[in-house]
């Protein structure tokens, strides 16, 4: 029996396991999750607002974003555990000993700090924290991403990063060290800022994502074997096993040939509606490699954001998403009180890899038994597209037009190729990336140091004074890749397959997102995806597929942005000293860098 008739046939959906077993202390997916505020109101509120007059539509929030100095602290102990999210007893990583971590939460202009102790061991390994989709305008040092900004945090060693919420909406943290995220270093983010659009019940974070149950480090070994020159590679990629709604699924213990310990219903993840409101849900594709599809059975979503852009809203059956992006929905409760509807997350099994591709929630209006299997009909949709829905559909609320001409221009090709070693990676430009721990770029680049012609695996593009950047990039291979700039919102000027014609939907106000999908495409008729930003934050800042796989066989670049500007930045002593505890570690220990290091 598959996963999917196991769950559909349930005479009821009990779960098997304890909260603890499955996720720990997260109340994520349970009934007891609490709906969010439309703010956080233990801080001043000038005008009833924390940002004050602000709005989504007289305000520049990359310009004028407010600052409240309201500082929100949070701890975080990140440590091996064994926890069974699908059931499945699984050898994780996790925050505060919970899958997934923490929901942090701030207002608009807030200023989160968050501490971060590595208590990780048995084996040790190096870690760090990247706040997705965060500008880090002035404090580019704390974007969270080892070689690139700073030395990973050693094992024993604890870090503190300070930055300002200084976009709103809905996104996610994870662990930028390795494929590490993978073992369950992840949780939601959520910055309240103005409402585009009214609704009655923010449900919260919904974080989508695949899961697998062998050890990340496990995982990424595999992709590595080498081979003769010029024979294919032997190793496909990894299959994830599940697929989870906030950490949760079920699982048929019967498919399991490894032995690990297995209970076939552990639990589902369980939402309330309430009969006539309109309700938020923020949702978050937090996993290693799947492409989602989101649905409600019986219900349409109206999309409100794509990442942190609020923006005009369209209604839809089923909201596609990247790793790393994240779709706010608005879903209006026009059931029966008694009701009880699936809300579905399938990878796609057109675009993706997986041995199986469904999870599946359970809705709950007021008077519905909350133990019920549902019994509604799937949403009707195509899978054939490997992409983000058409860019003529996304207009963002706060119009910005792009320079009628960017400054400058690059073009990098996406290829899939075997280096002189014999080891299949991915490049971009033919370079792959490979990090060096000890030396980030960013403290380099204060410095004075920008040009590394004997280090040609770091990817820098150093894009000196320009005021504007356009990339045209290429896919020759026929994989999708979710494609993630760190410290902007990009222009998505074009994207498809062929040659670009030029032309933008909306060319005065285009979709603006961190992560767009770059769809498959192959050696004589590639696919194609146009970027475009100004380069008003001075840093390194990565450019990379999102897949976890694929970022750890090299497909990742650096963006050196207005280094004149790095030099006079005055980064704090702390990065230096977190770079001192590295070496003292790595100077004792062999640091198994078996893949780009990111």
């Amino acid at each position: 029996m598959s996963t999917l008739s196991l769950i559909l046939n349930s005479i009821s959906l009990v779960a098997g396991l304890s909260q603890s077993a499955t996720n720990g202390p997260s109340t994520l997916g349970t009934l007891n999750a609490p709906t969010l505020p439309a703010f956080l109101t233990n801080n001043p509120l000038p005008n009833g607002f924390p940002w004050s007059t602000d709005t989504a539509n007289n305000t520049n929030p990359y310009t004028n974003s407010p600052t409240t100095g309201v500082i929100r602290p949070y701890d975080f102990t990140i440590s091996r555990g064994f926890k069974a999210p699908d059931g499945v007893n699984t050898s994780v990583i996790l925050i505060n000993g919970q899958f997934p971590g923490p929901t942090i939460e701030a207002n608009w202009g807030d200023t989160i700090q968050v501490t971060v102790h590595n208590q990780i061991s048995g084996p040790e390994e190096g870690t760090s924290l990247h706040w997705h989709g965060i500008l880090q305008k002035e404090t580019p040092w704390y974007d969270g991403v080892p070689s690139v900004q700073q030395c990973p945090i050693a094992p024993g060693s604890s870090f503190t990063y300070s930055f300002k919420a200084d976009l709103y909406g809905t996104s996610w943290y994870h662990s930028h060290y390795s494929a590490q995220y993978a073992a369950g270093i992840v949780g939601p983010m959520i910055i309240h800022g103005p409402k585009n659009v009214p609704y009655d019940v923010d449900l919260g974070p919904i974080m989508l994502s695949d899961w697998y149950h062998t050890p990340y480090f496990t995982e990424v070994e595999s992709l590595f074997a080498k081979e003769p020159i010029g024979q294919p590679p032997a190793n496909p990629p990894p299959k994830s096993d599940n697929n989870l709604i906030n950490g949760k699924n079920n699982f048929d213990c019967s498919t399991l040939a490894t032995g690990q310990a297995c209970v076939s219903n552990a639990g589902l993840s369980k939402f309330k509606f309430q009969t006539g409101k309109v309700h938020r849900l923020r949702l978050i594709n937090s996993g290693a490699e799947g492409i989602q599809r989101f649905t409600i059975d019986g219900h349409n979503l109206t999309v409100i954001a794509n990442d942190f852009v609020p923006i005009q809203p369209y209604t839809t059956n089923v909201v596609t998403l990247g790793i790393g992006q994240r779709t706010d929905v608005l879903v209006k409760a026009t059931d029966a009180a008694n009701a009880a509807v699936w809300m579905r997350s399938d990878i796609s099994t057109t675009c993706s890899i997986t041995n199986q591709p469904h999870a599946l929630a359970p809705i709950y209006y007021p008077k519905a038994n909350t133990d019920t299997t549902p019994t509604t009909t799937a949403q009707v949709y195509s899978d054939a597209h490997c992409g983000n829905d058409p860019l003529a559909s996304t207009v963002p609320f706060f119009p910005i037009t792009p320079p009628a001409q960017p400054a400058t221009t690059k073009e990098i090709v996406i290829n899939f190729q075997q280096n002189s070693t014999g080891y299949y990676v991915w490049t971009m430009n033919n370079e792959s990336f490979r990090a060096n721990y000890d030396n980030p770029l960013l403290l380099l680049a204060n410095l004075g140091n920008t040009s590394y012609p004997d280090d040609p695996q770091w990817n820098v593009y150093n894009f000196g004074s320009n005021s504007s950047i356009r990339l045209v990039v290429q896919n020759l291979v026929g994989a999708a890749h979710p494609m993630h700039l760190h410290g902007h919102n990009f222009w998505v000027m074009g994207e498809g397959v062929g040659p670009w014609d030029g032309t933008t939907p909306h060319g005065q106000n285009p979709q603006r997102r961190d992560v767009q999908i770059l769809q498959p495409g192959s050696a004589t008729n590639p696919s194609y995806l146009v970027i475009e930003f100004n380069t008003d934050n001075p840093g390194v800042w990565p450019f990379h597929c999102h897949i976890a796989w694929h970022v750890s066989a090299g497909l990742y670049v650096n963006i050196m942005e207005q280094p004149a500007k790095i030099t006079e930045q005055q980064i704090p002593s702390v990065m230096a000293e977190t770079c001192r505890n590295w070496a003292t570690y790595a100077n004792h220990t062999v640091v198994d860098q078996i893949d780009s290091g990111l």
